[in-house]
């Protein structure tokens, strides 16, 4: 007869894999109550793993978007084979080939308590330490659940909110007062939102399109950063083989359809995506910080990739951003004051494009 672990061994050789495969059922409850443990799984597609203990195994699921915060969103929840209670301490890297290649790491862990567990439902209230609230699970068809949260969202916490650009103002010179500005390069390309959420990317265009499928390259960014969850600001810019920007490079993306000429596209012109701002950062509202203060949280995130960056900006010293513009090859400069608020789909004074003079 089986001890419920069964399928979970017949999916993986002991030999090959770091994952603990034992041989009996652990039947020991832990210590001041049942375990929980939700793991962040770099598979072929990242997902977050929800493992609670019950009669001695994890009973799990895998979570594509992550545990819900908001209690108006519910997520995917897909049931998975019985894990052995040692799993509850993995963390590692699983070899290519084998049955859930990647790398899993503790996203968190604590007790739970039950307070319903049917075959096509349970409730229960997690203590973790960046988890905690009730939730259900429940059970829609087959092997696939929802995931929802019963508690209202953790003090303070606020929903991605949709935002369009804010503009600048053309000026013609450089502001008098230039202690008192932050300088970024103008740079020629699409102006992007990037929605980044579960690990997954929405990039909207200034129009309100969506976009994402247009640039492939840049999907990768959001599994890079999980489990941070941000709303970003930036501009999707082609360069040359010289590495000056081709604005022109963007044209026949735009107006291709279809996967197969896109790729084609993509890796005959790639894109970077540069981020200029940061407008909101898992769960907090960042639009009416002042500008200075968003750019130190957008640094503080360490976006660097092979198709994304956030370009330095420079407090003070308009003439050196100026400069650094014309040497570039680029059209000029944005100047954007450093108390300034982000006021969406705005054309404002607190940002001023000033366009640098050609030799």
């Amino acid at each position: 007869m089986g001890d419920g672990l069964d399928e979970y061994r017949r999916k993986r050789d002991a030999a090959r894999t770091p994952e603990p495969v034992p041989a009996h059922r652990r039947r020991r409850r832990a210590a001041g109550g049942a375990t929980f443990v939700i793991q962040q799984h770099h598979a072929r597609a990242l997902h977050w793993d929800l493992r609670l203990e019950r009669d001695g195994v994890l009973v799990s699921w895998a979570v594509p978007r992550g545990i819900p915060k908001d209690p108006r969103r519910n997520h995917l929840a897909v049931h998975t084979e019985d894990h052995p209670m040692e799993y509850a301490e993995f963390s590692g890297e699983i070899p290519e080939g084998e049955y859930g290649a990647g790398r899993m790491t503790i996203f968190d862990h604590g007790t739970y308590e039950a307070e319903k567990w049917r075959d096509n439902e349970v409730i229960f209230e997690l203590h973790g330490e960046r988890v905690s609230g009730r939730y259900a699970l429940f059970q829609t068809d087959g092997k696939n659940w929802m995931i929802h949260r019963m508690d209202p969202p953790e003090p303070g916490w606020t929903p991605m909110p949709t935002l369009r650009p804010m503009l600048a103002t053309r000026a013609a010179r450089l502001p008098s007062d230039d202690a008192e500005w932050g300088y970024e390069l103008a740079w020629s390309g699409l102006r992007a939102m990037a929605q980044v959420s579960g690990g997954r990317l929405e990039l909207v265009d200034g129009d309100g399109k969506e976009v994402t499928d247009t640039y492939p390259e840049l999907r990768a960014l959001a599994e890079s950063l999980a489990p941070t969850e941000c709303l970003l600001d930036g501009v999707i810019v082609a360069f040359d083989a010289s590495g000056r920007v081709d604005a022109e490079a963007l044209r026949p993306r735009a107006a291709a359809t279809g996967a197969a000429a896109i790729r084609r596209l993509a890796s005959r012109t790639p894109v970077q995506y540069l981020v200029v701002d940061l407008l909101w950062l898992d769960g907090t509202a960042l639009a009416d910080v002042p500008y200075a203060e968003r750019r130190e949280r957008l640094a503080a995130i360490r976006l660097g990739g092979l198709h994304w960056q956030a370009p330095p900006h420079f407090a003070g010293g308009g003439q050196f951003a100026l400069q650094t513009s014309r040497e570039q090859g680029l059209v000029g400069v944005i100047a954007k004051r450093l108390d300034s608020p982000y006021r969406s789909d705005t054309r404002s004074r607190d940002w001023l494009e000033i366009r640098a003079k050609r030799r």
